[in-house]
């Protein structure tokens, strides 16, 4: 049957909307064309009903043709909903652990997305990101590495979280009586520092040490290394070290540790930020991950751990 024949073709190649089609396809298979007849088509008024409708549809036919069309070319497809990821990969540095970790619970409960950490330095996160190409966000602690990650096409979506504030730490009590950044000049003070090739807080450390011009007194004494904030925690907590530069939001609630603020004239204060890598395969969820990082809520956990969230007017 003709019509029948176009209404099936319609069908296979409008698949998405078979629900639009099928009302279509019972009026075609209802209406077969038949053979002319002579006897039908001598006189209008011999033709018979039935006969007289199948001419009527006939003629209504590319009329409904072209409203299909109309309609299956300027409606949006509706197709059926993504199922929502059930995990996420994100690069973490080591120094936002105990608020990622909080808010990967909170975003499971909420969001039924598991989210599944690597926590490292900032440029190792970065080095493993470009080497294997996986994982849904990365969250280092400074602009700096984001922003390499994005001129080398790994990240795109992108929100500024909160602070990372450098510090002089000292060991409870001070027992070397630091007071300044100087202090960390003297023969007999012991210094340890993050590695500045693979953590945030070494390279920030190693700025802070060239703005006030005394990063060649550190270094040439026998200075310690290590490859995360985490490491620094232990060496000055055990006493193992007089003093450390090192994150303030780390070390607020460490009863073995005391602080010594830099001035903000001498200081490097850098922003944490978090972003989509190019690569995720579950860019929905990651996005929704980012932002829910940036959100209220988010930032509430990043204050709850000791962080001052961004923006804030005293660090711009």
């Amino acid at each position: 049957m003709i019509y029948c024949s176009v209404g099936e073709a319609l069908f296979w190649q409008c698949a998405p909307f078979p629900v639009m089609i099928m009302p279509v396809l019972k009026i075609f298979s209802a209406c077969p064309i038949r053979p002319k007849e002579d006897s039908l088509v001598a006189k209008p008024n011999n033709i018979p009903v039935h006969t007289r409708k199948e001419i009527g549809m006939r003629r209504l036919m590319p009329g409904l043709l072209a409203i299909i069309a109309f309609v299956l070319l300027s409606a949006p497809p509706s197709w059926p909903a993504a199922a929502p990821a059930k995990s996420i990969m994100v690069y973490s540095g080591a120094g936002m652990r105990k608020p990622m970790d909080e808010i990967g619970r909170v975003f499971e409960e909420k969001f039924g997305t598991r989210v599944h950490y690597n926590y490292a330095g900032s440029n190792a996160l970065l080095s493993q990101m470009q080497l294997t190409r996986q994982g849904d966000a990365y969250m280092p602690g400074a602009t700096l590495y984001i922003d390499i990650a994005a001129e080398k096409g790994l990240v795109d979506y992108r929100q500024p979280i909160a602070y990372h504030i450098p510090v002089i730490t000292v060991p409870a009590g001070n027992p070397a009586g630091i007071r300044s950044l100087e202090d960390m000049t003297r023969p007999d003070v012991k210094v340890v520092l993050g590695d500045p090739k693979v953590a945030a807080c070494g390279k920030i450390a190693n700025k802070i040490l060239e703005k006030n011009k005394i990063k060649g007194a550190v270094w040439a004494k026998d200075t310690d290394t290590t490859a995360t904030m985490n490491e620094l925690i232990v060496y000055i907590a055990m006493a193992q070290a007089d003093a450390a530069i090192n994150w303030w939001d780390t070390v607020k609630f460490v009863e073995k540790i005391e602080v010594v603020e830099i001035p903000k004239a001498q200081n490097c204060i850098k922003v944490i930020p978090i972003g989509v890598t190019t690569f995720s395969e579950h860019k929905a969820a990651a996005k929704r991950f980012v932002d829910f990082c940036s959100s209220d809520a988010g930032k509430a956990i990043f204050r709850k751990h000791g962080f001052i969230t961004y923006p804030h007017p005293d660090y711009e």
